[in-house]
């Protein structure tokens, strides 16, 4: 980049330069004078040198001859710096996806939501533009200390007199830079913010609308609106000034100059006009420049932000084994497995067998730790002390990837994409006859069948927004299937039920009872008619294991079992 822009920038020197030849032959006796050239008297000798007299039509084909290449070179920096920005935006965008995907379960939980969408979305924009504006000023910056250093080979006291004229320019400037900066940063903040609200505001939009607390929660997204705007506003009246105020301050330094030295030091005109040609290319470079670099400082306080985001996000990246993990084979043992968030113990102390192929429940009260112990099991959260054991291989030491592509996880909001049945439940794979075959097989053990022909476009029916278009038990047997589809060996259901009408719920029931023997089944569970069939039911309280059994001997056993079915009614 920096070889184009020099060529460019040396190109256009050298059509300028021909100017003054030109000068002298139309306002003398058209002979050419190369002393008042000064350093770039070359241009003519060297001419003369390959046997071309100096006349107005070889200066005037020289000047073609110059631009026209300085065209094709300006076309060439254009196309490059295209093709650099895309490569760059696509290489942050790459590296921001690879480093959240392998951000710690833990550091995510913790994290704040509108600075991960405002980072990944607008905040890449910015830096695009923050990109271009960089390279601008860079570019400018070249062509600045070249013109100047053609203007000094023609007239070296004009020079220093415009380079001064120039550098007190810069005070101004330096005031805007630092003004924009700090807009920028309040800019940054404020859009972060705003994803987070937007975020919520879709998210919570039924409960909003509901209870007529949408115009409250509007109020809190209109106020940062207002603050997003007002540092665009700042950011905008700064460009102005720096705009409204370049043209200005160029005739006024150059009108200054030609004062003092063809007044007070006695320059020859026509050398002080080839020299102002220069001179008024370098100042509209650097004025330019310093645009640039204004509005380069404008979207500083994304890339600050982008930059931390990344150090973030590689302090977070999750420690994975390298072992190697192709199936589920015996057992999964955990040995003391304690877990804490900060100085809060969650679990303590966990003894526990899952064997192949066998059906667990944690059941307890909320807060008891059920769904922290599955999270550890499925390798999402670190065990604080103790040991998670794989078929004997502590769970550190497996390549995380690989186990955990052998699970199928259900949650009791189902995860349902905005596309057709089909790729929710194949996760976009191609429709070839085998994938097909397998996705009607699923369809089947997840008792979908019966819904899957009443629809006019089968498989292909689309399920909007969250699923907005089935209901929750049906996206709850999509979510089965989706999981059966993918070839798992352990298959966790966390509270898959507890929002569920009791005829789905006994649906699901049945679903899950098909599945028992065939995988390695961990529920959690709040409903316990689900569970009634399970091998195992696992009774957590505070963190513990405080019983576990099938579900007739704790009946007779834990009397807080007992209260909670009776609580249930069953």
């Amino acid at each position: 980049m920096l070889i184009l822009s020099l060529t460019v920038s040396v190109l256009d020197g050298f059509g300028l330069a021909m100017f003054l030849p030109l000068l002298q032959m139309v306002s003398g006796d058209g002979a050419v004078d190369p002393a008042q050239m000064g350093g770039l008297a070359f241009l003519i000798e060297g001419a003369e040198a390959l046997g071309i007299s100096l006349n107005l039509m070889s200066a005037l084909a020289f000047m073609v001859v110059f631009f026209v290449f300085k065209g094709i070179a300006y076309y060439l920096n254009a196309v490059y710096v295209v093709v650099l920005r895309q490569s760059f935006i696509r290489s942050v965008r790459v590296k921001l996806l690879n480093a959240l995907n392998v951000m710690s379960f833990k550091s995510f939980i913790t994290s704040d939501a509108g600075q991960i969408q405002n980072t990944m979305s607008g905040e890449v924009s910015r830096v695009s533009l923050g990109f271009t504006t960089y390279f601008g000023a860079f570019q400018q910056g070249v062509m600045v200390l070249v013109y100047i250093s053609f203007a000094f080979f023609i007239d070296v006291q004009f020079a220093l007199l415009v380079t001064l004229g120039g550098i007190l320019t810069n005070f101004l400037y330096n005031l805007i830079y630092s003004r924009t900066k700090e807009a920028s940063r309040k800019l940054t903040g404020a859009s972060h913010l705003y994803q987070g609200l937007i975020i919520q505001h879709v998210a919570n939009f039924k409960y909003l609308r509901a209870t007529g607390m949408i115009s409250t929660h509007s109020e809190k997204l209109k106020n940062n609106i207002i603050d997003i705007e007002d540092s665009n506003k700042k950011i905008g009246i700064l460009a102005g000034i720096g705009n409204a105020a370049r043209e200005p301050l160029l005739v006024i330094v150059v009108a200054a100059v030609i004062l003092i030295q063809v007044m007070l030091l006695g320059g020859a005109m026509g050398a002080i006009l080839i020299s102002l040609l220069f001179f008024y290319r370098a100042l509209s470079s650097l004025m330019g420049m310093q645009q640039s670099w204004n509005a380069f400082l404008g979207v500083s306080g994304s890339l600050e932000n982008m930059q931390d985001f990344l150090e973030e996000l590689e302090e977070a990246e999750e420690v994975t084994g390298k072992l190697n993990f192709d199936k589920f084979q015996s057992e999964i043992k955990c040995k003391g497995l304690s877990f804490s968030f900060g100085e809060t113990q969650v679990l303590n102390s966990i003894d526990l067998d899952i064997p192949i192929n066998k059906s667990i429940a944690f059941v307890g009260e909320s807060g008891s730790g059920k769904t922290t112990l599955v999270n550890v099991l499925a390798g999402l959260l670190e065990p604080s002390e103790g040991k998670v054991l794989i078929d004997g291989q502590s769970i550190q030491s497996l390549n995380k990837t690989k186990y955990q592509k052998r699970i199928g996880y259900i949650t009791q909001e189902a995860v349902i994409f905005n596309d057709t049945i089909y790729n929710n439940i194949s996760f976009w794979a191609e429709k070839t006859p085998e994938n097909l075959k397998r996705f009607y097989d699923v369809i089947e053990q997840a008792a979908l069948t019966e819904f899957l022909q009443e629809l006019p476009n089968k498989e292909d029916t689309l399920l909007g927004n969250n699923g907005i278009n089935v209901s929750g038990g049906q996206k709850q047997r999509i979510s089965i299937a989706r999981e059966l589809f993918k070839d798992i060996d352990i298959l966790i259901m966390d509270e898959a039920t507890s929002a569920l009408d009791s005829e789905t719920e006994k649906a699901i029931q049945e679903s899950i009872e098909a599945l028992q023997g065939r995988y390695t089944l961990i529920i959690v569970a709040h409903r316990l008619a689900t569970i009634r069939n399970v091998d195992k039911i696992v009774f957590m309280h505070k963190g513990k294991i405080d019983e576990h059994g099938s579900f007739s001997d704790l009946m007779q056993r834990v009397p807080r079992f007992r209260k909670m079915v009776e609580l249930q009614e069953l």
